[in-house]
């Protein structure tokens, strides 16, 4: 091979290098990256279950929050959806989607609606938190927002310290927000579990929530799942103080 030869080939071989795989390109910028992680721990019985689904459906397409969504500058979000349990039971339930109109948030509620339940165990809010991070880093999709939804009906009570998996998705600039599910004392099997001293909503405060605005909202028990998402999804995509959703209401 000629010395013209080589250098040729040199250059040529540093050309391809510099030429992205096929099919690779940016990723799709959207205005938020949102997990919605639900709890479906022993404590969330069927009927619960039911309405903590059908809830998160008529949420995420109720015309409010549609509103919210294309009032971004990008005009979309993109949405995943995972259910969680015991420490290290978790399943992506609806995997990454862009909503950004109300046939697009339809497409996500209905397939809500249709997939089963992935299991029921104990609960590990610690880990829901660390398998959500997951799920953001591998999106395929870019925003410099990102938010973990976690709902919940009680304490973390497998896995490592909440706290740590908290301070941890913080430091990565994540925001954690929490939808706290109250239990009435009467209907509570573990009272410890899903009514700690100084209630469920400290504790979420306390030890769940974290990163710059960050809030929690309660629903008072699983038949207010959906109006009280429903606020919060607004809250977190449009930014609107929770005083002002509540003279709206």
């Amino acid at each position: 091979m000629t010395h013209t030869t080589r250098r040729t080939a040199a250059l040529l071989g540093l050309a391809l290098a510099l030429v992205p795989p096929l099919g690779a390109r940016a990723a799709e910028p959207v205005d938020m990256l949102l997990v919605l992680a639900a709890d479906v721990s022993r404590s969330v019985t069927e009927p619960k279950f039911k309405l903590q689904r059908e809830g998160a459906a008529a949420a995420i397409t109720h015309p409010d929050v549609v509103r919210a969504i294309t009032s971004g500058p990008n005009r979309r979000i993109a949405v995943c959806f995972l259910e969680w349990a015991t420490a290290g039971q978790h399943n992506v339930v609806i995997d990454w989607m862009v909503i950004g109109d109300g046939g697009a948030a339809r497409n996500f509620g209905d397939k809500l609606i249709e997939t089963p339940r992935s299991f029921a165990g104990s609960t590990s809010i610690s880990s829901a938190i660390d398998f959500s991070v997951s799920q953001l880093a591998r999106a395929p999709f870019a925003s410099e927002r990102r938010v973990i939804d976690v709902s919940g009906d009680g304490n973390n009570v497998s896995g490592r310290l909440v706290t740590d998996a908290r301070d941890e998705a913080v430091a990565k600039g994540i925001v954690i927000n929490a939808l706290v599910i109250l239990t009435p004392l009467a209907e509570s099997f573990r009272p410890e579990h899903t009514n700690p001293l100084g209630g469920l909503e400290k504790y979420f405060q306390d030890n769940v929530i974290g990163g710059p605005g960050s809030f929690t909202i309660v629903a008072e028990g699983h038949g207010s799942f959906g109006r009280s998402l429903t606020k919060k999804l607004i809250q977190e995509i449009a930014g609107v103080p929770g005083h002002q959703l509540a003279a709206a209401e």
